[in-house]
């Protein structure tokens, strides 16, 4: 059976904030998943979220922000990466703060 997205809407209206949230939370995982130029691979980086094409984390250039690298210095260090990387990073940085400070704290423990 296939529903439109303008039904789907209807349907969603309808909902209770209650179902409403517990919607979010069958969906986020699938969502998160196609965050807009992040990707997470199991076999790349530990499965950690990464730049679409490369195999650049996104701990780690928050892990360089932190260390008050400029965008232009991590863009000179990184050739393969563009501005455009970088707003998708920080958005997805800003989205999964726990996410991306763990992965950090677990970088400077190892």
């Amino acid at each position: 059976m296939t529903v439109s997205i303008e039904e789907l809407e209807k349907q969603v209206a309808g909902l209770s904030s209650a179902e409403k949230a517990r919607l979010l939370q069958v969906i986020a995982p699938d969502v998160a998943r196609a965050w807009s130029g992040i990707e997470r691979s199991a076999g790349v980086i530990g499965g950690d979220a990464c730049l679409v094409r490369t195999r650049i984390p996104v701990w780690l250039l928050e892990s360089y922000r932190r260390l008050g690298w400029s965008e232009a210095r991590i863009l000179e260090n990184f050739p393969a990466l563009r501005a455009a990387d970088l707003v998708n990073a920080w958005a997805y940085r800003d989205s999964h703060s726990d996410e991306i400070d763990q992965a950090i704290r677990e970088q400077d423990a190892a």
